[in-house]
């Protein structure tokens, strides 16, 4: 699917939150069955996901790592799908660096920083390393409620 300069206002339309396909068409001077039609096409194609994310400091006793793993073999890919699955994960991203994946995860009471090392990644074949970067303090984090 080509992303075209309507797709893009529509996406940054929607960016904020919820926002109807009228009020939307009205914005950019365009029918509502084509902000309808686009928003569907994008969303069955996995160009857009339209979800319900929070701040996760907003939460008492929620908070988010990111984690470095330098891997012992180069299926980055494989192994990043993998991580991807693991309870708690946001997002695994494949990067440059001295790290092979950057992972971001969402940690809650109960469920904290070591259950996540001993109950999910200790599960995974081939991590040599990690590295843990515990966020502090984050501006415009809103993650979806993956655990």
């Amino acid at each position: 699917m080509k992303i075209d300069k309507v797709n893009i206002r529509i996406i940054k339309e929607l960016r904020e939150g919820r926002k109807s396909f009228k009020a939307i068409s009205e914005l950019l001077n365009i029918t509502e069955n084509t902000v309808r039609a686009r928003v569907n096409r994008m969303t069955d194609e996995g160009i857009l996901d339209i979800c319900g994310r929070i701040d996760p400091s907003a939460i008492p006793g929620h908070n988010t790592v990111i984690i470095g793993i330098k891997l012992k073999e180069m299926d980055l890919v494989k192994k990043g799908e993998e991580i991807s699955n693991l309870r708690g994960v946001i997002s695994v991203s494949v990067v440059t660096g001295r790290y092979d994946l950057m992972v971001h995860v969402l940690l809650k009471p109960g469920f904290g920083l070591l259950e996540f090392y001993t109950d999910e990644i200790s599960t995974v074949e081939g991590v040599g390393s990690v590295e843990t970067f515990v966020v502090y303090k984050s501006f415009n984090m809103k993650v979806p409620y993956v655990l």
